[in-house]
């Protein structure tokens, strides 16, 4: 089985499978992320990490908490976990070792918040485009524009690259606001760009209620994580979350750059740090209007369980 040490880690079981289905070798991720170790530490340096697994045999899960027996020159932050109801240690991914140490933990997508440990306000905002099942690309394209309108008319510029899945990310630099009024910037953003033409975006939160259109995702803003430009995505072949021009969208594929094409495709700059606008100050009036706009999470909440006690209702009643 093969083996090496880089920048002080001993890497293993680089010609093994990185797990189930996948169809790259560990070696493949590890090459991926030390190659591009320049361009992904900066998006990570600073932000408690949540990372996502696998390992042959098994389902690929999301880790927050550090692994057991890592080095002690990992360094990690002190963060309270609402979902397991208690505090956990992420790891602070600030140098080439500790990412390749991660990736030596089959550690495969590299999700980050918007804010910095220590910081109160987020440095950035994110309209994720998920298509609905089974459409083209052409579809996310079409909202991506409409979203980058939208974004024009509030005098808002942004970058926009692939998720690494089906979608596309449209990430808006900012400053100068706490998380709750960037969350509310963002899901006016959606409210916007779905009226600019409804028949191709949404903001409907339920699936069953996007009718065949691109779902405007505002949910990832304030508080949320996004998946760093540069990271691979557990998905057949690794495809990797990849940075494009606005210019260059109709030639998308989302499954073109994986970690075995990215250094061929992407080429040596960082197109993702160049491409980023300077951070921007948010209108008063989007915010405004996007703090009358429900948080769309629990808005679809309230909502299933409505129509739930709907059909029991009616069921009660045949």
């Amino acid at each position: 089985m093969a083996e090496e040490e880089r920048d002080g880690v001993r890497l293993t079981n680089l010609d093994q499978p990185l797990g189930d289905g996948l169809g790259v070798t560990k070696g493949d991720l590890v090459d991926h992320l030390d190659a591009f170790a320049d361009r992904i530490v900066p998006l990570l340096a600073g932000r408690p990490l949540t990372i996502k697994r696998v390992r042959p045999g098994s389902a690929p899960f999301m880790q927050k908490n550090v692994s057991k027996g890592a080095p002690d020159w990992v360094r990690t932050v002190t963060v309270w976990s609402e979902a397991a109801h208690r505090e956990v240690h992420q790891v602070l991914c600030e140098d080439r070792r500790t990412l390749l140490w991660l990736a030596n933990q089959r550690a495969v997508e590299y999700h980050v918040p918007f804010l910095r440990v220590g910081e109160h306000e987020p440095t950035g905002l994110v309209l994720d485009l998920d298509p609905p099942e089974g459409a083209d690309f052409s579809a996310v394209v079409a909202a991506a524009r409409l979203v980058r309108r939208a974004l024009d008319d509030a005098g808002l510029s942004a970058a926009v690259k692939t998720s690494g899945a089906k979608g596309l990310h449209v990430v808006v630099p900012v400053h100068g606001a706490p998380a709750e009024d960037v969350a509310a910037a963002t899901r006016a953003l959606a409210a916007r760009t779905e009226r600019l033409d409804p028949d191709v975006a949404t903001t409907a939160y339920l699936k069953e209620d996007r009718g065949g259109r691109v779902f405007v995702d505002s949910t990832r803003s304030g508080q949320g994580t996004i998946v760093a430009a540069y990271s691979p995505r557990v998905r057949p072949g690794l495809p990797v979350s990849a940075p494009v021009s606005w210019q260059s969208l109709d030639d998308v594929r989302p499954g073109d750059v994986t970690v075995t094409t990215a250094r061929e495709l992407l080429g040596p700059d960082d197109v993702w740090a160049a491409s980023l606008p300077g951070p921007q100050e948010l209108p008063a009036d989007l915010v405004a209007e996007g703090h009358t706009i429900p948080i769309a999470r629990v808005q679809a909440m309230h909502e299933g369980r409505r129509r739930a006690r709907a059909k029991r209702a009616e069921a009660g009643s045949d």
